[in-house]
């Protein structure tokens, strides 16, 4: 009886070891949960998205007189060769200055578009809200990291604009510029990233 019990045993056992590797491969594997760096690219390239929507759906065929706007972040000194050698904390620094000179620029087309009655206003407050969640969670990234919080340049914005048409031009200046830093901004968050992982 004894021998008995103790091959019902053994084979019990040895049943449960082969199926052991399919309980391992049954459980669930734990996602990654995201970094605020992969959340600070992911809520950038939402901006870039929001802007080309709106350069499509308002697009005209009209010259846009340049330089309407003249305390944008200047752009012409990036380049994607510069990426690789960015410096973590200045990088952040400068870029959370810069995108709270463009929520004012923007600020200010949303109240001028709304006194124009533009189809734009509703896809430009998604943008702002957007704006204002990606520089909260920068700030929040500059902490961590103990980078310095620079104060913005005074806005530059242009006059009072009398017609729709002045306000589609101004429109289109400023999301032209803010396109091409969202599309500099998401190349250096992902660039930056090993550089926030080392430090924390």
């Amino acid at each position: 009886m004894k021998l008995l019990l103790d091959s019902s045993s053994s084979l019990l056992f040895s049943l449960l070891l082969a199926q052991l590797p399919v309980f391992t491969s049954a459980s669930p594997v734990p996602q990654r949960r995201p970094s605020d760096m992969d959340k600070l690219s992911n809520q950038t390239r939402n901006l870039m998205k929001l802007t080309q929507e709106l350069l499509r759906e308002h697009a005209f065929d009209s010259d846009v007189e340049p330089h309407r706007f003249r305390s944008l972040p200047e752009m012409g000194n990036r380049s994607a060769n510069d990426l690789s050698n960015l410096e973590l904390k200045s990088t952040l620094s400068q870029l959370h200055a810069d995108l709270k000179l463009y929520e004012h620029h923007f600020e200010w087309l949303n109240k001028v578009s709304k006194k124009h009655h533009h189809p734009a206003v509703p896809k430009l407050v998604e943008m702002i809200r957007e704006m204002k969640s990606l520089i909260s969670l920068l700030h929040r990234q500059m902490q961590r990291v103990e980078a310095p919080r620079l104060t913005p340049a005074t806005p530059s914005l242009p006059p009072h604009l009398p017609y729709q048409f002045d306000v589609l031009q101004s429109s289109h200046e400023l999301l032209q510029h803010f396109k091409l830093f969202c599309d500099w901004a998401y190349r250096a968050f992902i660039s930056l990233k090993p550089k926030v992982t080392a430090v924390q």
